[in-house]
C-alpha cells in the first residue's frame, strides 16, 4: 500500500461537485431569507448581518473538516479516488425551523409589545439557542447513534421527515410557484424533466442550474414588461454587508424562549444523527470507508460553531456522496464550497445573490427535494410498512393547517385564541387540529412506530410505545393543549385545558390496554384450542 500518495487539491470533477453543492446551500439560504423576510416580515439586517454569517461559518467549518478527512483517508489507503462527504445546510429542518419556530416566534414577540428590531433580535437569539441545543444533542447521540437507529423503526424516522417534506417543503412552496405560474411552473417543469425524468441537459449542465436560469430569465424579462402582474419586484441595489461571525453568548438569552419549541427542536437534531449514520453507510457502500462517529462528531461540531457564532440553521452531511463520486468529485469540491459559502456570509455577497433570486425561482427545487424525500421514505422502507409511513403524515398535515390559521393575515390573534378556547360544544375542530399538530414530528414517530410493531406481530411492544406517547402528551411534548405548542406540568393547567390533555393522554393509555387485552385473549383462546 502506498501511504505517501497525495491527491490533487482540485480535479475536473470537483468543479461539477462544487457547483451542485453550492446551489444546494444557496437555495436553502435563499428560502430561509425569503420565509423570514417575505412571509413573516423580519428586518433584513437581522437576517443578513446576524443570522447569515454564523450559519455559513458552520458550513465552512464542516466542509473543511470533511475535506481533511477525505485527504487523510486517501493517504492512508493510497487511493486518489476518495470523495469527501458533502456537507451543507439541511433542507427539511432549516425550512421547518424557519416556518415552525423562527417565524411564529417573531410574530409572538411582536404581539407581546416588542418593536420590529427588538423582535428580530429576540428571534435571532432563539435561533442560536435552538442550534446550540441541537448541536449538544447531536454530540451526545453521536456516541449512541446506532442504538437510536435500532430502537426507532425506519418507517418512523423517514415517515416523520417525509411528512415535513410533503406538506412544508412541497405544498407550501408549490403555492409560491402558482403565485407566479409562468415563472415557477416553467422552473418546476425543468427540474422534473432533468431530475425526475433524468433527461440530459444541454452541454451536460446540472438540471438545477438550468432551472434557475430559465426561471430567472422569465422573471427578469417578463416582469419589467408587466406580464407578471404585481408579482414582479425590481432587484434591489447591491449592498456592501460585512459581518464577522464572532462567538457570542447572546444565545443564552434565547434559551427560555426556546423551551416551548423543544418538541420541534429535539427531533430535528435526532433526525440528523440518524441521517448521518445513513449517509456514512451510503459512502461506505460507494467505497469510501469513513468512521461513522467521526462523521457525526464533525456534524455536531459544525452545528455548535454555527450556533455560538450567530447561526440559526443546522448543517448535515448530504445523502448524495455516491452521486458526487460519480461526477468525479474528490476533496476539492467541499473545500471550494466551504470557502465560497463561508466567506459569502462574511462579505455579504451571498445575501446580495439571495436578494436577486425570487422565491418563485427557488420553490421548484424545494418541491423536487420534497418529492425525493417522500419517495425515499417508501423506497427505503419495506412495503409492508407503507401504511405506517402514510399514517405518520397526518400530524404534519394538521401542523400545516395550524400554520395557515395562525397567520394573522387570515385570522387575527385574539379571534384565533377565542376559537381555540371556545369549548361550549365540546372540543372545537380548531382545537383538535392544533393539538394534533403540536409536537407533530415526535407524534409521527410514535404513530409510525406502534403501527410497525403491530404489523410485526408485537402488540405488547406497540402498547409500550403507546404508553410512551400518552406520557409525552400529558406534558405537552406532543399534543400540547396550548395554542403556542408549549410544554407544561398538567396540574398547573386550567380545568378545560387539563381535561383536554387528559383526554389525549387517556386515548393512548386506553388503546394500549385494548392491545394488551386482545393479545391476552388471543393467547388464551389459542391455549384452549391447542
Amino acid at each position: 500500500m502506498n501511504t505517501t500518495t497525495r491527491p490533487h487539491w482540485i480535479s475536473s470533477g470537483d468543479l461539477n461537485g462544487f457547483l451542485g453543492l453550492v446551489v444546494d446551500n444557496l437555495s436553502i439560504m435563499a428560502f430561509l431569507a425569503a420565509a423570514l423576510i417575505g412571509i413573516f416580515g423580519m428586518p433584513p439586517d437581522i437576517v443578513f448581518l446576524r443570522m447569515f454569517p454564523g450559519t455559513t461559518f458552520g458550513v465552512l467549518v464542516g466542509n473543511l473538516a470533511y475535506t481533511a478527512m477525505a485527504r487523510r483517508l486517501a493517504q492512508r489507503t493510497g487511493r486518489e479516488d476518495v470523495t469527501a462527504m458533502p456537507l451543507g445546510l439541511d433542507a427539511p429542518t432549516s425550512i421547518g425551523l424557519a416556518l415552525l419556530v423562527l417565524g411564529p416566534a417573531f410574530l409572538h414577540f411582536k404581539q407581546s409589545g416588542l418593536d420590529q428590531h427588538a423582535a428580530g433580535v429576540a428571534t435571532w437569539q432563539l435561533g442560536m439557542a435552538s442550534l446550540v441545543i441541537m448541536g449538544v444533542l447531536k454530540f451526545v447521540l453521536s456516541f449512541f447513534g446506532g442504538m437510536v437507529q435500532r430502537h426507532v423503526p425506519r418507517a418512523g424516522l423517514l415517515g416523520s421527515i417525509a411528512g415535513i417534506a410533503l406538506v412544508l417543503m412541497g405544498f407550501l412552496p408549490l403555492v409560491e410557484i402558482l403565485k407566479l405560474p409562468i415563472v415557477g411552473f416553467a422552473g418546476l417543469g425543468v427540474v422534473l424533466y432533468a431530475l425526475v425524468a433524468r433527461a440530459r441537459m444541454p452541454l451536460g449542465l446540472p438540471g438545477v442550474l438550468v432551472a434557475f436560469v430559465v426561471a430567472a430569465l422569465l422573471y427578469y424579462v417578463l416582469g419589467p414588461l408587466g406580464w407578471l402582474g404585481t408579482g414582479y419586484t425590481p432587484p434591489v441595489a447591491w449592498q456592501w454587508r460585512f459581518a464577522l461571525p464572532l462567538p457570542t453568548l447572546q444565545w443564552m438569552n434565547g434559551m427560555a424562549a426556546a423551551v416551548p419549541y423543544l418538541p420541534l427542536i429535539l427531533p430535528f437534531g435526532l433526525l440528523m444523527v440518524v441521517g448521518g449514520i445513513n449517509v456514512t453507510e451510503s459512502a461506505r457502500a460507494a467505497g469510501d470507508d469513513y468512521r461513522t462517529r467521526d462523521i457525526l462528531l464533525v456534524e455536531a461540531l459544525a452545528t455548535l460553531v454555527a450556533g455560538f457564532c450567530g447561526g440559526v440553521a443546522q448543517t448535515t452531511p448530504y445523502i448524495g456522496q455516491p452521486s458526487y463520486k460519480a461526477m468525479g468529485a474528490r476533496s476539492g469540491y467541499t473545500l471550494l464550497t466551504g470557502l465560497v459559502i463561508g466567506l459569502g456570509g462574511v462579505f455579504g455577497y451571498l445575501s446580495n445573490i439571495v436578494e436577486l433570486v425570487p422565491l418563485s425561482v427557488l420553490a421548484p427545487i424545494l418541491v423536487f427535494v420534497a418529492i425525493g424525500i417522500t419517495v425515499q421514505a417508501f423506497e427505503a422502507t419495506p412495503t409492508r410498512y407503507a401504511a405506517a409511513v402514510v399514517f405518520s403524515f397526518f400530524p404534519a398535515i394538521a401542523r400545516m393547517v395550524t400554520i395557515k390559521l395562525s397567520d394573522p393575515t387570515y385570522v387575527p390573534g385574539d379571534r384565533l385564541q377565542a376559537l381555540f378556547t371556545d369549548r361550549a360544544h365540546g372540543f372545537s375542530e380548531l382545537a383538535v387540529i392544533t393539538v394534533l399538530g403540536n409536537g407533530f414530528i415526535i407524534t409521527s414517530m410514535i404513530w409510525a412506530s406502534f403501527v410497525v410493531a403491530m404489523i410485526d406481530g408485537k402488540p405488547l411492544r406497540a402498547a409500550w410505545i403507546l404508553l410512551l406517547g400518552g406520557a409525552l402528551s400529558l406534558f405537552g411534548i406532543i399534543h400540547s393543549v396550548q395554542l403556542s405548542g408549549g410544554i407544561y406540568l398538567p396540574w398547573l393547567l386550567d380545568d378545560a385545558s387539563r381535561l383536554l390533555a387528559w383526554q389525549f393522554a387517556g386515548a393512548y393509555a386506553v388503546l394500549a390496554m385494548v392491545l394488551v387485552l386482545l393479545t391476552t385473549a388471543t393467547r388464551f383462546t389459542q391455549s384452549d384450542t391447542a
